[in-house]
């Protein structure tokens, strides 16, 4: 069943999206949105602490939710490198609103949110490489996600431009990233089959070998956050 904190800031974020093209999301946004979707401004507040900044990650979160839905029912090519590609594709096709991506775009590229904008790419990522099965526990579960990420994020700039017919550019500047990356890993992959490289870099390659990924945690109920619990 659906708690009513996630039914008012899914009524919330529905309301909003009515009022992003013209303000962005902003606080006039977010008031507008509260008055629209009949929802108490201290409640709305309790939902959305810091307004729409919270909506617009909410956006970004429905958006990787329907990616993933779409990863687990499609047939993915036997490729592994085209179900990352496929994945991409799929969160960018699951954007209902492109002005409201440029915006987000905008909004998360101000200092004081450029971190949760980095935070929603990577979770982005990292969705994409659990749903496809990745079980690296060591400094690749970092360099996939890292690298993902910045496929992703110039993939989505790129199509914020592109006016080709069915989005082809944008698909054909997918594909050449994801290659670039393909060729970095046969580099990478060669270095280890080298006796005289895989010697001088044993230091390096010791010390990397210590990092792990951190545990798969499920997610805490936070403090301070409104919650259906007690009813």
């Amino acid at each position: 069943m659906t708690k009513p904190y996630e039914t008012t800031k899914d009524a919330l974020l529905d309301a909003a999206l009515m009022h992003v093209p013209f303000d962005g999301w902003s606080e006039t946004t977010f008031k507008a949105a509260a008055a629209d979707a009949g929802v108490d401004m201290a409640m709305a507040r309790a939902v959305c602490p810091r307004g729409a900044v919270d909506l617009a990650l909410a956006y970004h979160a429905r958006g990787d939710a329907a990616m993933v839905a779409r990863l687990k029912s499609d047939d993915l090519p036997e490729r592994f490198s085209e179900k990352i590609a496929a994945g991409v594709r799929f969160r960018i096709e699951a954007v209902t609103d492109k002005e409201a991506v440029r915006r987000g775009t905008t909004l998360f590229a101000l200092p004081m949110h450029a971190a949760d904008g980095a935070k929603a790419i990577w979770g982005t990522s990292d969705k994409i490489w659990d749903t496809l099965g990745d079980t690296s526990d060591d400094v690749n579960w970092y360099t996939k996600r890292a690298t993902l990420a910045g496929v992703y994020s110039a993939t989505v700039l790129y199509w914020l431009g592109d006016d080709s017919t069915d989005k082809q550019a944008t698909w054909a500047f997918l594909d050449r990233r994801i290659e670039d990356v393909m060729q970095i890993e046969k580099v990478k992959a060669q270095v280890r089959d080298n006796k005289v490289l895989s010697g001088l870099l044993a230091g390096p390659n010791w010390l990397l070998g210590q990092i792990k990924a951190p545990p798969r945690m499920p997610n805490p109920d936070l403090p301070g956050m409104w919650s259906s619990r007690g009813e």
